[in-house]
């Protein structure tokens, strides 16, 4: 097993010139947007990666949700560091994660032109703001765009335990009705997905802010990249949100909330969701949409039926199962 390298604390850096490289001219800026909450454990690691970042034009805005432990003082001791200009600390809305992630996204005096979110206990590899860029800049500025990818799953020491799933199906609006594929821990997008996320609001009720990317973004016709070479080191510990699913106790925990109607709560959330936003769908995304609603309701011939013309599907044999299963079940 193999152990994440604990990079130099920030006590260790004699310069201030590794933080001066900004505003470079014709260099595209990126924001790395990071809501915090308690975090000071693993706040430090994440904070360093920024540091070695081969891409150097980004700043860093972190939203912070009332945090009572030392996740304020660490913010401050950066921030002194590498200046307002480097590091701004907000405060955030106190109504949970997905409301901090979405209404930092949506602040207006934040300006780039790519914009990346961060959780506060990852470790980004050094390669994973530069990968993304490029692969952004390959696509028209007016084209809705996200990158996301697959992750190295950690454990609180920083001991590798694995790969999350390898999805090989291509992102597209079929699947992100009824899965996530990427988590908003790897998500850089562009200028016009960032406008859209604007759009749709900060106060929308959805289950999480990078599925709803996935469905929004897929749902006007944007474009989504999955990148399955992991740029971020994923830190498993008891306080996560959202757990990874990349063992068969995680993914059996998930087929319990099928049973429990959690599913089906998440696809009502998310469907008054997409509506607020049916102007922007496509015609063939829009029709999809309905579909997969009719599905919901109706009698088990008649649910199969919509969802077999809906052609919605699951990126793994077994996560089609049990999509067949909840449908089945009707818990879709």
């Amino acid at each position: 097993m193999a152990v994440l390298t604990q990079p130099p604390g920030v006590d260790a850096l004699n310069s201030l010139a590794f933080f001066r490289e900004l505003s470079l001219p014709g260099v595209p800026r990126v924001a790395i947007l990071m809501c915090t909450y308690n975090g000071a454990l693993y706040l430090s690691e994440q904070l360093d990666s920024f540091e070695r970042q081969t891409y150097r034009n980004w700043s860093l805005y972190v939203s912070d949700d009332g945090s009572k432990d030392r996740t304020q003082a660490l913010l401050q001791r950066y921030g002194e560091l590498w200046g307002e200009h480097r590091l701004k600390v907000l405060g955030g809305p106190r109504a949970g994660f997905v409301r901090n992630f979405l209404s930092l996204t949506c602040r207006p005096e934040i300006e780039a032109d790519y914009f990346a979110w961060s959780d506060q206990d990852d470790v980004w590899s050094c390669e994973k703001l530069q990968v993304a860029v490029e692969w952004l800049s390959s696509i028209p500025s007016d084209v809705p765009a996200v990158y996301c990818g697959r992750t190295q799953i950690i454990c609180e020491g920083g001991i590798h335990r694995g790969l999350s799933p390898s999805f090989l199906l291509p992102p597209h609006f079929k699947n992100a009705l009824v899965q996530s594929i990427g988590g908003g821990n790897t998500m850089v997008f562009n200028k016009a997905a960032r406008n859209l996320i604007v759009e749709a609001g900060a106060e929308l009720d959805v289950p999480s802010h990078d599925w709803w990317c996935y469905q929004l973004i897929t749902g006007v016709g944007g474009v989504v990249h999955y990148d399955p070479q992991p740029r971020v080191f994923y830190r498993q510990h008891e306080a996560n949100v959202i757990g990874s699913n990349a063992d068969w106790k995680a993914r059996f925990r998930r087929l319990a909330m099928v049973f429990q109607g959690r599913f089906y709560d998440w696809n009502t959330q998310n469907i008054r969701a997409l509506e607020s936003m049916n102007h922007r769908l496509g015609k063939d995304h829009r029709r999809t949409l309905e579909l997969f609603k009719a599905a919901r309701k109706q009698s088990l011939p008649a649910r199969m039926a919509c969802l077999f013309k809906a052609g919605l599907y699951r990126q793994t044999v077994l996560g089609n199962l049990g999509l067949l299963l909840a449908t089945l079940l009707k818990k879709i």
